[in-house]
């Protein structure tokens, strides 16, 4: 019996995720030091600026139904709707106590805040082999599928999450410019292009989804929640301290280790 069309998007998509162009992943890292943002979120290709010009040169300009992806990406994945189940990471991170931010300043500086922590944690995402999913208000949601960083996207994500504490001002002496936690995890998750018409969106859906958002939920500011789960497959220190969360939702207690970074040397 032949595949159906969805069987074979399967296909597509665990082969896609599972075995890494190598000549993507260099495009990836070559296109995202070209200035500027933003930036497809696939193949991370600048829009603007003079990276912009050399892209639309080339044939990957932004695309007008999906301003997320360049028109050469936003093609692959109209002709590969769906996607499969796979083990990768997620990063979410957002802003503590932002309603009580948004009330010291007014409405354009707090735009102004939020379009600063986009473009930090949109630079640390795609410099660790990660892909931004979407920004929501004040919160940012990362995934790193093996796809550009083959078996080391749990060790990636964690690198992201503590590199946006740096670039957040976590680790200078007068603290940061703004405070952020974040959550980290690694578990099987359906990643894939979804969406109607010719709007479609790369996104990761599942319970390790979920998991990773309560970790950042339950973050303080300057601190990085991992799992057990990656806090083992990247390879951290394991004697370092362990604790049990009741994570809302969750039967069981999720065993974390929390993560900081060091006040730079003056």
């Amino acid at each position: 019996m032949p595949a159906t069309s969805d069987e074979r998007n399967e296909e597509f998509w665990h082969d896609y995720l599972m075995h890494p162009d190598s000549l993507q992943s260099a495009g990836r890292r070559m296109f995202s030091r070209l200035p500027r943002n933003p930036r497809c979120r696939l193949c991370a290709s600048p829009f603007a600026g003079p990276g912009g010009v050399v892209m639309r040169v080339i044939g990957k300009s932004q695309s007008q139904m999906n301003p997320n992806y360049c028109t050469s990406c936003e093609k692959k994945l109209l002709r590969h709707r769906g996607g499969a189940e796979v083990e990768g990471s997620m990063l979410f991170a957002d802003i503590r106590g932002s309603t009580a931010l948004a009330e010291t300043m007014s409405s354009s500086e707090y735009r102004d805040l939020l379009g600063r922590f986009y473009t930090a944690a949109s630079d640390v995402v795609v410099d660790h082999d990660g892909m931004v999913d979407k920004f929501v208000g004040d919160e940012l949601v990362a995934i790193f599928p093996p796809l550009l960083s083959g078996e080391r996207h749990p060790a990636r994500a964690v690198e992201a999450a503590t590199a946006l504490l740096r670039a957040t001002g976590h680790a200078d002496a007068g603290g940061p410019w703004v405070p952020v936690g974040a959550g980290v995890h690694t578990g099987r998750a359906w990643f894939g292009a979804v969406g109607e018409g010719s709007h479609v969106e790369i996104t990761a859906l599942g319970d390790a989804v979920n998991v990773t958002a309560r970790l950042a939920a339950a973050a303080a500011a300057g601190e990085v929640l991992v799992s057990a789960q990656a806090a083992e497959k990247a390879g951290l220190d394991p004697t370092l301290e362990r604790q049990s969360l009741e994570l809302k939702g969750k039967q069981q207690p999720t065993e974390v280790v929390s993560l900081r970074v060091q006040p730079s040397a003056k």
